[in-house]
């Protein structure tokens, strides 16, 4: 029997790959480098992201201890008198009677120490229903909302009979967490925050947009009642310009008190003759008073020499200690690291 054998060719070839496996390879390595662009994209936008935040935090904080030290100079003034410490112009840079406001410099950045007499501010526990309704109104709230939170607010502020449990206190029972209204003084301010239709925009203030774009601040009740409030005049350069419109000032005559009170604070009511500051008038005039509020809002001077746009504010409410020989001149009674601020 005879077998045939045939051996392979030496120098035979591969069959070459077809073009699809070439495309396929190729769309693959496409789709590899994107995804490695858009890796390095993501991880290049997170880490960018993080500086930012990074540098925000920082510039917070540097401008909290700057507002911080801000108060700190401001109760030296205070505890030091009239005549420690002078201007370029030669007069005192701090005048308890007629100094609302500082502008501090620092070669890190400048803070705005607003200095404002809680009188200045009517009488959270003994303001009439018709005087926290117009406030209500001048702070644009309408008047069937004004109503139900003035109810709200005398509600708050009084006891019932038998101490008997009223609508308020059915609906604030029926929250998560649940409460009863104090039927009592309001001893803090931000009592008025559990209040059934007080919103935080209404307590703290807000901002509107004027007819240029630019932002225009509005007060919040914060700004107008107080438990040290004033049951009578109140203080003419602290005084909210919302508060003088309720008690009966023109809207007009109010802004035009408080820009003349920005250029020169007003030490006589002269200096407003030639103003119809109509029925509203009677309660204005200088009433400085011991328990003031220290409001110190802070900005970091950038490496550009412009200011940052982070700022933080700091508060303080202090009593001023009268006469004596009282060492220190003044008692801290409330601290906030972290005072919402309109200016």
């Amino acid at each position: 029997m005879i077998y045939a054998c045939y051996a392979m060719p030496q120098n035979s070839k591969r069959r070459p790959k077809s073009r699809s496996s070439r495309g396929a390879a190729l769309l693959a390595v496409l789709w590899l480098a994107a995804a490695l662009s858009a890796i390095a994209f993501t991880l290049a936008t997170t880490v960018r992201g993080e500086t930012e935040r990074s540098s925000t935090e920082a510039d917070a904080l540097k401008a909290y201890y700057l507002a911080e030290g801000a108060i700190d100079r401001m109760l030296v003034y205070i505890e030091s008198g009239p005549g420690a410490f002078s201007g370029a112009d030669g007069k005192p840079l701090f005048r308890q009677d007629v100094t609302r406001f500082l502008v501090l410099n620092y070669p890190s950045g400048v803070a705005r120490v607003d200095y404002i007499p809680e009188n200045s501010k009517l009488d959270v526990n003994k303001a009439t229903p018709a005087e926290l309704t117009n406030l209500m109104l001048a702070l644009g709230v309408d008047l069937e909302r004004a109503q139900q939170i003035v109810a709200g607010i005398v509600d708050w502020r009084g006891g019932t009979p038998g101490g008997a449990f009223t609508q308020f206190d059915q609906y604030y029972l029926s929250l998560t967490p649940s409460f009863q209204a104090r039927h009592a003084s309001v001893e803090e301010i931000e009592e008025l925050l559990l209040v059934r239709g007080i919103t935080p925009d209404l307590f703290y203030g807000r901002y509107t947009r004027d007819g240029e774009g630019r932002p225009l601040a509005h007060s919040g009740l914060r700004d107008c009642l107080s438990v040290y409030g004033s049951t009578g005049t109140l203080d003419v350069n602290g005084v909210a310009p919302e508060v003088m419109v309720s008690l009966g000032v023109p809207p007009e005559s109010a802004a035009a008190i408080v820009a003349r009170r920005k250029l020169i604070p007003i030490t006589d009511m002269n200096q407003l003759a030639g103003l119809n500051i109509g029925r509203g008038g009677g309660r204005l005039g200088k009433n400085g008073g011991p328990i003031v509020t220290l409001r110190a809002t802070a900005q970091m001077r950038l490496p550009t020499g412009q200011l940052s746009e982070v700022r933080r504010t700091v508060s303080a409410m202090i009593k001023q200690k009268v006469g004596g020989n009282a060492n220190p001149q003044f008692q801290i009674m409330r601290w906030y690291d972290d005072a919402p601020i309109l200016q």
